[in-house]
């Protein structure tokens, strides 16, 4: 009986390690497969076994979807099948062998309302079903084998988490970009929030409910409303606990082990004053530790205070056990800030203090007077940017940059945003941004895609800004946001070029893929990631780096695969030295994390490549796989 018991286990381990059966890979979101066929020594080798077409295109006829769209999905592969998800949430089964398409399911989204965020980034599988968040605020439980909803759960098949049979009724600015997390009878969920509307915006509750029925089992809200409520004093004004957003729309992790879930929370609403909400905000922009039992934080810990940047903790958490045996939980920030922390007590691993920062000159604003740094791990992304740190490829686009740069506030990371303007050295694209770390625990290394592009942010006095003048749209160039119930509009735009193909005007590399040694707690290595600008007219734009929206994936055959940039290709580095080994020019970019699993007795690797609406490049709907010959 023993022996047979034993052999179940190893059966289940095995089928396990062939899978790719959660988003970040396993419950942990480490992004690491124990496959080792693919190595650093035959990665070279890699060539297409199949590319298929989600015809999500086709879907956008007669909307202005494709504006926004981008297909950031990360597919699950369970036994023989791969399940995908769209931008739109159409979700497809395929043959994991060869991409034949099995089945495909449409929630039937209204494709004309004017969504913030276009894009699903994966889904949950658990005891043979599929669990769907959807861009409506709808949580969908699928047969797996099938694809058609399940009967028994919620009504038909679905939870409106928008109403009162999911324990809040909530404006229409709410949304879900992220896949659910599976803990026991449980699936959790988060929201993906509007952040620049208003002060009062909706609440960025996580929620869980009965896996088999959705039934709701309890909400927790990052803003404490009730006196009394933990962190209750640290939101200070007549207005603060009405506070919106604080939500949780990066991947949420699980530790069965310890019962508890780990979420990333964001900036309270809105980004960029905060003047309504004056107070640390603790539990906003934080790692937090819920019980799975009821909902309610073991710990909590803030990796920016009174947060007026817009630096979201913006990935799915990662736990690890990090050499020496202790279990933590890592996750990098919009600051190119590390911290790991211990995962029964919050506290850091490697040591962090309280540094002053500037203070803000804004009137009503009451910023802090310090923030925590990491004082050990290496830290990354644009730190200052001035006259010095102006770059263009000729004398006239330099002197474009040094001008621009003269004009704005520039003290480093965390300058508050002003009135004259404020270059966010991390911009809120990053450093590190919800793409998301890998960790290759047989060589102790944290593997991430950084950003090195600065942003400017004006405020605005609301009684001069003149609303009839056109808008930009919510693109990579520029943004307005209305910020209603506070003093001021919010004007975000990039330190780029935009006739240049968004050519950015600070010193290159402008995105890199970088590796820190968690045995040591120092930089193991770092290179330029892709490229962004055209290389016919930059030679050197190799060298230079892009922009990276997705993330990377390792292995035990010692290669890290990644994606993410402008200029369309799919590269596996080594990930002991960061040397480059392979790269292949897919359809379009892909702004999105690659996978790998086993079939048959071959690996393959994955990728959906769909391009990015807002950072303007080419859409696409395909989903590719390589493998060895």
């Amino acid at each position: 009986m023993k022996k047979a018991i034993c052999l179940v286990l190893l059966l289940a381990s095995w089928s396990h390690a062939q899978d790719w059966p959660a988003y970040g890979g396993d419950d942990g979101g480490t992004r690491f497969s124990p496959l080792s066929q693919i190595s650093a020594a035959n990665v070279a080798g890699l060539r297409l076994a199949w590319s298929v077409p989600t015809e999500e295109l086709k879907t956008y006829a007669g909307t202005r979807l494709g504006e926004k769209a981008a297909f950031e999905c990360t597919p699950l592969k369970v036994g023989r099948t791969l399940f995908v998800v769209t931008p739109t949430n159409r979700v497809l089964a395929l043959d994991a062998a060869n991409g034949t398409r099995l089945w495909v399911y449409d929630p039937q989204l209204d494709r004309t309302q004017p969504f913030s965020e276009v894009t699903c980034r994966g889904l949950a599988y658990s005891q043979g079903r599929i669990y769907l968040a959807t861009l409506d605020a709808r949580l969908i439980a699928l047969d797996a084998q099938t694809g058609k909803p399940c009967a028994d759960f919620g009504k038909a098949g679905e939870i409106n988490l928008k109403g009162p049979e999911a324990g809040a009724t909530v404006p229409g600015n709410y949304q879900v970009t992220s896949p659910p997390a599976v803990l026991g009878d449980l699936v959790v969920v988060g929201s993906a929030i509007g952040d620049n509307l208003a002060s009062e915006e909706a609440r960025g509750i996580v929620r869980a409910f009965d896996r088999k029925s959705g039934t709701l089992s309890w909400t927790w809200d990052p803003v404490p409303r009730r006196a009394g409520d933990e962190g209750y004093d640290t939101w200070k004004g007549p207005k603060a606990h009405q506070t919106g957003a604080a939500n949780a729309w990066p991947p949420i992790s699980v530790d069965p082990k310890r019962n508890l879930i780990f979420v990333s929370t964001t900036s309270p609403s809105p980004d960029y004053y905060g003047g309504e909400r004056r107070g640390a905000n603790a539990m906003a922009n934080s790692v937090v530790a819920l019980r799975a039992l009821d909902g309610q934080p073991r710990w909590h810990y803030q990796v920016v205070h009174h947060d007026l940047w817009d630096y979201d903790v913006p990935m799915q958490p990662v736990l690890l056990t990090v050499p020496g045996g202790r279990e933590a939980v890592a996750v990098g920030t919009k600051m190119g800030h590390l911290f790991v922390l211990d995962r029964d007590t919050g506290l850091p691993v490697f040591p962090v203090e309280e540094r002053p920062v500037l203070r803000s000159d804004v009137e009503g604003e009451e910023s802090s007077a310090t923030q925590p740094f990491p004082t050990k791990l290496p830290v990354f992304g644009l730190r200052k940017v001035d006259v010095e740190e102006a770059w263009g490829p000729d004398e006239t686009s330099l002197q474009a940059a040094r001008e621009w740069i003269a004009r704005l506030r520039s003290a480093g990371i965390f300058t508050p945003p002003s009135l004259r303007g404020s270059v966010l050295a991390p911009s809120n694209i990053g450093g590190f941004n919800w793409g998301g770390l890998t960790y290759d625990a047989e060589r102790g290394l944290l593997i991430g895609a950084t950003n090195r592009v600065a942003a400017v942010v004006t405020l605005v006095p609301r009684a001069q800004f003149d609303e009839t003048q056109p808008q930009p749209d919510r693109r990579l160039e520029s943004e307005v946001g209305m910020m209603k119930g506070t003093p001021y509009i919010v004007k975000r735009e990039y330190l780029m070029d935009s006739k240049d193909h968004l050519r950015p005007m600070t010193k290159p590399p402008w995105g890199t893929l970088a590796a820190v040694d968690l045995v040591k707690g120092e930089l193991a290595w770092e290179v330029p990631l892709g490229s962004m600008v055209d290389p016919v007219k930059y030679p050197e734009a190799e060298k230079w780096g892009s922009i990276s929206l997705g993330g990377p994936s390792c292995t035990a055959g010692g290669v890290t695969f990644v994606a993410a940039t402008m200029d369309g290709h799919l590269r596996a580095f080594e990930s002991a030295s960061g040397k480059l080994l392979w790269k292949s020019q897919l359809p379009v970019s892909a702004h999105a994390a690659p996978m790998t699993y086993e079939l048959d007795g071959k690996q393959y690797v994955v990728i959906c490549a769909g391009g990015h609406g807002k950072a303007g490049t080419p859409l696409g709907e395909a989903v590719v796989a390589f493998a060895l010959p």
